[in-house]
């Protein structure tokens, strides 16, 4: 199969993902394509949003869609690492062998990540960089695909465990999710509170995934599209020459390359499942900011003056 017949594929199927899933989650057309895009990038995002807002049903529902196996770790204060990557026991034959713990799956919803020390942070993330388990020596692969998706409340702070920066950015996306609309409110209520059972349709597989997200790594691009986006990620550096003055009054900390390479990868995926066969600069705006928004660092004064990151970051692109 040619890759033009590919991406014309992946058009259609990617219709036929977002209308299963519309079957069961109501509005958070932003957030599903967002998450399906960095799915198709290979890549892990973070999901900011107040309780309540069926993050955990999405999840559920994609991986449906999807044909992927699903888990859902609750992270907790006294959560250890060995309680979500395995640990080795003694079998009944008295011979040693390693249990396989819920990072064995292809999706992963890590479940208010912020509520676990640092220690049991650092095991689920040093997992999403290297796809594998290092336990006793031995090196275990994770499953293809593998997909991370970690919650943090944005309201309750009080005992939790920030994740640095250097950590956040092992992300490809942080994806806000916000209340529905009164339309969509009252569509959700009526939709859950009776009997009825939707039945979800398996769309895609494994293998189906995984050559996509090699189409999205081949997929041509120009130098100007690769300029434009280095040039993006350069302007959130308050130290650079080139920085405006929004990033210099109000920006503690700009974004490192791996935004860049994000940004060309997340404008790859977004041109396909739009029928395109290579990205424009149109490509790049439209993910820039899920993207960036949780690579730069405000300073007190933009907190002071009202200055949100997104008003930051328009005002970059």
């Amino acid at each position: 199969m040619s890759d033009i017949t590919k991406t014309d594929d992946l058009v259609r199927k990617f219709g036929l993902v977002k209308a299963e899933i519309s079957k069961k989650i109501v509005g958070q057309h932003q957030a599903v394509d967002q998450i399906l895009l960095a799915i198709l990038c290979s890549g892990h995002s973070l999901l900011i949003g107040v309780p309540g807002l069926a993050k955990t049903m999405l999840i559920q529902t994609i991986s449906e869609v999807l044909g992927l196996d699903f888990k859902r770790i609750q992270f907790t204060p006294d959560l250890m690492p060995s309680d979500i990557l395995g640990s080795e026991i003694l079998g009944l034959d008295k011979n040693i062998e390693f249990r396989k713990g819920p990072i064995f799956s292809n999706m992963i919803l890590a479940d208010e990540i912020n509520r676990t020390p640092p220690k049991t942070q650092a095991a689920l993330l040093e997992a999403m960089q290297e796809k594998s388990v290092s336990i006793a020596g031995y090196t275990h692969k994770l499953d293809k695909p593998f997909f991370v998706l970690a919650t943090q409340n944005p309201i309750e702070q009080e005992g939790t465990y920030p994740l640095p920066e250097a950590q956040l950015d092992r992300f490809i996306f942080s994806i806000n999710m916000d209340y529905p609309s009164f339309d969509e409110e009252v569509e959700i209520v009526k939709k859950t509170t009776n009997n009825d059972k939707v039945n979800i349709e398996t769309i895609l597989n494994s293998e189906d995934i995984i050559t996509f997200q090699e189409l999205v790594r081949k997929t041509p691009v120009t130098d100007n599209v690769v300029k434009y986006a280095v040039n993006l990620t350069h302007s959130t550096r308050p130290n650079s020459n080139g920085s405006p003055k929004i990033v210099k009054d109000y920006l503690d900390w700009g974004a490192g390359p791996r935004a860049s390479q994000n940004m060309i990868l997340a404008a790859k995926a977004n041109a396909i499942i739009n029928g395109k066969y290579s990205p424009d600069i149109e490509d790049v705006k439209k993910i820039a900011y899920p993207v960036l928004n949780h690579r730069v660092v405000r300073n007190y004064k933009a907190e002071a003056d009202g200055v949100s990151l997104k008003d930051i970051i328009s005002e970059l692109m």
